[in-house]
This record gives structure tokens, sequence and C-alpha cells, in this order.
């Protein structure tokens, strides 16, 4: 594989809402598809759609999911799997989208997922949901792995993909952006201002992603990449 069969997928854009540490800031949601030989992987599948709590909140402009994986040449019924980062709304809105393809989630983050306030239950919780459920790191395919980083939410889970150019994450929310990124590994402290809910695991699974020595690193609310080449962050293509 190379790295040009990791492909970014646009899913959503949204406004924070007012108790948001960002709030009144724009960001982006983010996917993947993985090219694999066995079968297209999908990491996560945006912000559903019609829940009047988070589109009033929220303000999303989100993608069908069907419509993403068609800019990257692909329909639904393609998928070899799906992956879910973790099952806040914006990661795992669209899941039913996956029909009977079975979907990859740490059994923590689905026990989390039944908790008041965590997500929008009946996104996740669906008739026919085909969850395989985890414990731990697992590895999906030959040369793609799923990797355990809680501490943004206990289930949280980063992939590691072997390529010619050497191995790349997606980190997900594992990590925030590329500037974080960057902290954390000269300091191996987090950022001040907006502490993740246990910062504890955040900074050591953050520290697990970084001590890899990726030669890029993907992120889930941030367009850019982190390259090893010279450890700055470039914008993705």
């Amino acid at each position: 594989m190379r790295l040009s069969d990791i492909v970014p997928l646009h899913l959503a854009t949204v406004v924070f809402p007012d108790f948001h540490p960002l709030a009144g800031q724009e960001g982006v949601v983010r996917g993947f598809v993985i090219r694999h030989e066995s079968g297209p992987i999908l990491l996560d599948t945006g912000v559903g759609l019609g829940n009047g709590d988070i589109d009033r909140w929220y303000q999303p402009k989100s993608v069908r999911i069907e419509n993403a994986l068609a800019e990257a040449g692909l329909d639904v019924t393609d998928l070899l799997a799906v992956v879910n980062s973790h099952l806040h709304f914006e990661h795992s809105g669209q899941n039913q989208a996956a029909g009977s393809c079975p979907v990859y989630v740490q059994l923590a983050e689905l026990a989390a997922a039944d908790a008041p306030n965590f997500t929008i239950r009946e996104w996740v919780r669906f008739p026919g949901a085909n969850y395989v459920e985890l414990d731990g790191d697992y590895d999906l395919v030959p040369g793609v792995r799923l990797l355990s980083t809680p501490g943004h939410t206990p289930g949280h889970q980063s992939v590691v993909v072997e390529t010619d150019e050497g191995l790349i994450v997606i980190a997900g929310q594992a990590i925030y952006s590329a500037r974080e990124f960057l902290h954390l590994k000269s300091t191996r402290s987090l950022l001040e201002g907006d502490p993740p809910p246990d910062p504890s695991a955040y900074v050591e699974s953050a520290l697990r992603i970084i001590d890899l020595q990726p030669a890029a690193v993907f992120f889930s609310h941030d367009e850019t990449t982190v390259r090893a080449i010279d450890s700055r962050p470039m914008a993705d293509s």
C-alpha cells in the first residue's frame, strides 16, 4: 500500500455552540477510506441527519456518506469494513448507511454510548446494527491495525497502516490537530485551554502514536497532515 491509498473524505462542517470550548468557531469533520487489496475500509461515517438538537446546536452542513464515498469512486456496498474511531455524534451518525457491513468498535465505547449525553443513541443502537466488539488492539487485515487510544473517550481507537512510505496513522480524535501533535511531540504534555475528559489516558495514547514515529498522521478535525520528513504540518491536497 501507498500513502495515496488513504483517502480523506469531507463529511461535514459544524459551528461549535456556546457551551463548547471552541464556541462560535467552524470545524471540519473528516472520514477516511483505506484502499486495501482486500477491499475498502471506511473510518467514521460523519454527522447523522434530522436530529433537532444537533441541527440547532451545531448547524451541521452534512454530507451523506454515500455521496462522500462516490467522490472517492466508491459505493457503500463496496466496503469491506467500517471502523468507528469513537461514537460521538459526528463520527458515527451515519453508521446505519453501512447496512450489513461489519462496524468495528471498542467494547468500552459501546458501553459509553448507552450513557446519557454521550452521543445520539439512535444513531448507534439501530435495528440491524452489525458491530464487531473489540477489547484493545486488533489486526483488521494485513497491514492495517486498530490501535486502542482512549482518553478523548473511553473506547477511542486509531488506525495504523503499513505503507511503502512507512507507518501512517489516522489518529481520529486521539490527537485533535497537527498543532497539538507537534506540541505533544516536543513537550510530551497537553496544550492548555481544552483538557480532554481523561487527560492522563489522552497523553498516554497520544504519545503511543508519536512514539511509533509515523511517516504521516491524519486527523479527524484538522485538514492538515503531519509528515515526518520535516515535522511540519502540511495541507492535504
